[in-house]
């Protein structure tokens, strides 16, 4: 090759950069955690995130979540784009665990979207990553390392990563098609059980108390419950206040006692008794094995 031939390897970008995250958008990172597959058999329950996003990539094994009103199933490559008050429960096996790396954040003011939402309410939070796999669980793995690792300037280069982790689900999810519309009248019950449940799950609740707010038998409206949502009421209000605490044991310092009583239980006894059962151990020693690690 003479020194006058051309090499090709350089490349100029002519597109106009117009900044997403600007004015009153402004997402702040909260934490970074990695649920690896040897851990996630202990179930992470019902719960919500009121005044947050979460991005969940799922880089192993599949499942069944449920997700605001329906099950869906997920697999290794989808990512999991939960906007705030999307209410999720994420289900695991012995014989299929999942491995799944998480980002929550908040200060999320999208154009046209409520608070704290990445996507439109109407839109599929389930969205396979196709060939950009990769490149996906590359950022998630990133973030995660140079924060567990303290590594100087790790919460500077960390945002960053957010930030570019977020155009990139935004870009996968434009041609993600819509969640299916239409709602039969057993569908429709199901959803007002479920919302009062949401809505009073840190009081007591009785299956008499729902039916009468619904105008409904109560042996009528839990058999519906049951058939569309997986679980009975009660189950469910279980898991729900179960979810909620798990929570609150790995992102605060409340006490125990004060976590029980906020979620609905009348003693921390039963609700110890309870966690362990459903959990497969004790809330304190969940709350010393769950590793998350967060933003100051």
């Amino acid at each position: 090759m003479s020194k006058f031939d051309p090499l090709h390897v350089q490349c100029a970008v002519k597109q106009q950069y117009q900044p997403v995250f600007t004015g009153t958008n402004q997402p702040r990172l909260l934490y970074v955690s990695n649920i690896r597959p040897q851990t996630s058999m202990y179930p992470r329950m019902l719960h919500a995130h009121a005044d947050a996003v979460e991005l969940a990539l799922m880089y192993s094994g599949s499942g069944k979540f449920f997700i605001h009103d329906r099950y869906v199933p997920v697999s290794a490559g989808d990512l999991l784009i939960y906007n705030s008050g999307v209410i999720h429960d994420e289900i695991s096996s012995a014989d299929n665990p999942i491995g799944m790396y998480c980002i929550t954040l908040s200060g999320l003011h999208m154009p046209g979207l409520r608070p704290n939402a990445l996507l439109a309410d109407d839109r599929n939070c389930v969205i396979s990553c196709g060939e950009h796999f990769e490149s996906v669980r590359f950022l998630f793995e990133l973030m995660f390392k140079q924060l567990s690792s303290d590594y100087p300037n790790a919460s500077v280069f960390c945002h960053n990563m957010m930030e570019a982790l977020l155009v990139q689900a935004l870009t996968l999810a434009a041609d993600a098609p819509q969640k299916p519309i239409g709602k039969s009248k057993r569908l429709e019950l199901a959803l007002d059980v479920k919302q009062y449940l949401d809505a009073h799950y840190t009081e007591p609740i009785t299956l008499t108390d729902i039916g009468q707010h619904l105008h409904v038998s109560h042996y009528y409206l839990c058999h519906v419950f049951k058939d569309l949502m997986g679980y009975a009421p009660m189950k469910y209000l279980l898991r729900r206040r179960l979810g909620e605490a798990q929570t609150l044991l790995i992102s605060t310092d409340t006490t125990i006692a004060k976590i029980a009583e906020s979620v609905g239980f009348d003693t921390q006894s039963y609700f110890n008794f309870q966690f362990a059962k459903n959990v497969g151990m004790p809330p304190s020693q969940y709350r010393k094995n769950y590793l998350v690690r967060a933003f100051d």
